[in-house]
């Protein structure tokens, strides 16, 4: 008897309840997606994305979702390293609190941001007086919040590259002379580096979406602080072909990377 094959291409194939559920659960997805295309004025579309609200939108969105991936990986790497490497007390603390942001609502995220580095915040108010920095209804306001939402997804994916990988590489370098910061520059950070990738390409991709914490904390103030995701709110209540052009060009936007991401860093072995 010929063993069965243990390829992909030689699975069986789903109980037909699996299947139909997963269909159900797939649709959930696409039909929304299909109604925006079906509702995209397609004639229209090109003038839509050239007019000063999309340009506008699509400058301040490109500019402080790459300052807030930039500062994630300045900070954030760091972070995941701590807290895959360094046992301390309080360390479960510590990354409940780094990645909060993933499961609480962007409003309240943006609410605490005001409360903190508002005008009258506890750090705002000095941080104001000693520089003149106002970080509410300013375009740092935006890449803070960027910041705060996104980072946690560049943290959770290098602490878990740290945490899966073979440190003998590592203590071997350390053993041979090498200091900590050669370590980590010419064995750790390459051996994680597509993680380190994959991480920082959803920071980007959460941050260039991002909607609560920014209206809340920076406001919408167009040509300054107004974002895509802001100039989506605001045109769905005056111009709907403006809202949907918009959101198509996110999802688009979305969707090449998530795709470009899965094909390069998740496939599996």
């Amino acid at each position: 008897m010929t063993p069965p094959s243990t390829g992909r291409r030689g699975r069986r194939r789903p109980p037909v309840l699996l299947s139909i559920l997963a269909g159900v659960g797939v649709a959930l997805f696409v039909l929304p997606f299909a109604g925006l295309v079906v509702r995209t004025p397609w004639a229209r579309l090109p003038g839509l994305l050239a007019g000063d609200v999309v340009t506008d939108a699509l400058r301040i969105s490109a500019v402080t979702s790459l300052a807030a991936t930039l500062i994630s990986a300045v900070v954030g790497v760091p972070l995941a390293w701590v807290l895959a490497r360094v046992d301390f007390p309080g360390r479960a603390l510590v990354r409940g609190v780094a990645t909060l942001p993933l499961v609480l609502p962007p409003v309240v995220g943006g609410a605490a941001l005001l409360f903190a580095l508002g005008r009258r915040g506890f750090v705002g108010a000095p941080l104001e007086q000693a520089t003149g920095l106002l970080l509410p209804f300013s375009m740092w306001g935006v890449v803070v919040a960027n910041t705060f939402v996104a980072m946690p997804f560049l943290v959770i994916t290098v602490e878990g590259a740290l945490r899966g990988m073979n440190t003998r590489y590592e203590e071997a370098a350390a053993s041979l002379g090498a200091r900590h910061w050669t370590v980590l520059r010419r064995v750790t950070l390459p051996m994680i580096w597509p993680s380190v990738v994959a991480g920082l390409v959803l920071t980007w991709a959460r941050a260039f979406g991002e909607f609560g914490a920014t209206i809340t904390f920076a406001g919408n103030l167009q040509g300054r602080t107004q974002t895509l995701p802001l100039a989506v709110f605001v045109a769905l209540e005056t111009d709907r072909d403006t809202a949907v052009a918009i959101s198509l060009v996110m999802v688009l936007v979305a969707l090449v990377v998530l795709v470009a991401l899965r094909d390069r860093w998740w496939k599996a072995p």
